[in-house]
């Protein structure tokens, strides 16, 4: 069996998501790297990884169909043979808009592609982890403010993240397993895009008590604090990353 550590990373081709591997890469873990669409920006973060003298298996997954996700831990289990860590990365964004302009279809979207897939990536973990291990959920601050006239869909999903890190949180403590989650606010990443306002991050950055955006790797820090030993006694816990908002 593997010696080395092990994490995997949904969603981890750019981003917060590309931020985490390589900072877990640093501190020696063996690093799953799972994308949906960017392969040559995956391929560029596993090189990152390696770089470090760790493993990088990059595998494409759609972590909200069930197939990929059981197609993904095969290969974890078939490359690694072990898992320690899932970050609970992968997300959608879809641009800015009023609930009255939503329709069914974007909506069902974001609820698989932000809330299904968390919690069946988490059922998989579970089965192959040891006391010891730790899953860290990607919430956002937008699920305590709701995002309104701009993405309360997205923020609808991340509030359920909220609820599942608690109550799965409680479920798994007697198997030596914590979860806990990271909410970031106005980060750095191409996301925004998505959301279709490049510049968000600096139109708002000066109403947030710090008065600056976040960068990923701020983000990817307080996740790898929750996955490690020194928060061997927090579970059920959230850590907001998003300059005092």
């Amino acid at each position: 069996m593997n010696k080395a550590r092990v994490v995997l990373i949904t969603g981890s081709s750019r981003g917060i998501g590309a931020a985490t591997a390589v900072y877990f890469a640093r501190h020696g873990y063996d690093v799953c790297i799972n994308y949906k669409t960017h392969l040559t920006q995956a391929e560029y973060v596993a090189d990152r990884v390696r770089s470090y003298g760790v493993r990088a298996e990059i595998v494409r997954a759609d972590v909200s169909q069930e197939s990929d996700v059981n197609d993904l831990f095969s290969r974890i289990d078939k490359v690694f043979g072990r898992l320690d860590v899932l970050v609970n990365n992968a997300g959608v964004l879809k641009p800015q808009m009023p609930l009255l302009n939503m329709d069914a279809k974007r909506i069902n979207e974001l609820l698989t592609t932000n809330i299904t897939s968390t919690f069946i990536c988490s059922r998989e973990a579970i089965k192959r982890m040891l006391p010891g291990s730790s899953i860290v959920n990607v919430s956002s601050v937008a699920a305590k403010t709701g995002s309104p006239n701009e993405y309360i869909d997205y923020a609808a999903t991340k509030g359920a993240i909220d609820t599942l890190t608690i109550g799965l949180a409680k479920e798994v403590a007697c198997k030596g397993v914590r979860v806990n989650c990271v909410r970031p606010g106005l980060i750095y990443t191409d996301m925004h895009t998505d959301g279709g306002e490049e510049g968000r991050v600096e139109r708002l950055k000066s109403n947030l008590p710090l008065r600056r955006g976040g960068q990923p790797e701020e983000v990817a820090a307080a996740i790898y604090f929750l996955a490690s030993h020194s928060a061997s006694f927090t579970t059920g816990t959230f850590i907001d990353v998003a300059g005092g908002l």
